[in-house]
């Protein structure tokens, strides 16, 4: 048989009373950091969407422009069909809504690149030949999902897309 003095008893309950008074303590102070602190995992979650939302938008724009030079570039009939280009660029991007495009054909000479004409110039040197190029702009304004005071309630994404057609 065990014996235990009465005073050790006491200090074994004195001690589990100390021990529940400390537990809840900090049962109180990690409610109170969650009440602090689940406003902020809200927002960032929610600027989190918003941003996916955005960067999704700016990736179908861009592709966009990419698909409506892909169809003019093709050959010098398909670089004359700017409402075609235009179409395919739309059709595109289904998900953004607003999306529009505008497309373009240009042509240059191969000594000076950067000079632009907007019919078929004529070259001169030797190598010197004709370079034709089509070119789709892509532009659309998502209105953001979620209306966060200080923040834009629309923005503008913009993409250009430049090829040079198949001869």
């Amino acid at each position: 048989m065990i014996t235990t003095n009465s005073g050790d008893y006491r200090n074994c309950r004195i001690n589990l009373f100390a021990r529940l008074a400390v537990l809840r303590e900090d049962a109180g102070q990690a409610l109170t950091e969650l009440a602090l602190m689940v406003p902020l995992f809200t927002l960032l979650l929610l600027g989190a969407t918003e941003f996916g939302t955005l960067a999704y938008d700016g990736i179908e724009v861009s592709n966009a422009a990419r698909a409506g030079v892909a169809y003019g570039s093709q050959s010098s009939a398909t670089a004359a069909d700017l409402t075609g280009m235009q179409t395919a660029a739309v059709n595109d991007g289904p998900d953004v809504a607003g999306l529009s495009a505008v497309a373009i054909q240009f042509w240059s000479c191969s000594s000076a690149a950067s000079t632009q004409y907007s019919s078929p110039p004529t070259c001169t040197g030797t190598g010197n030949h004709v370079l034709h190029y089509v070119q789709v702009t892509t532009t659309a304004t998502p209105s953001s999902v979620i209306h966060v005071p200080g923040l834009p309630t629309s923005y503008s994404l913009q993409a250009v897309a430049i090829m040079r057609v198949v001869q």
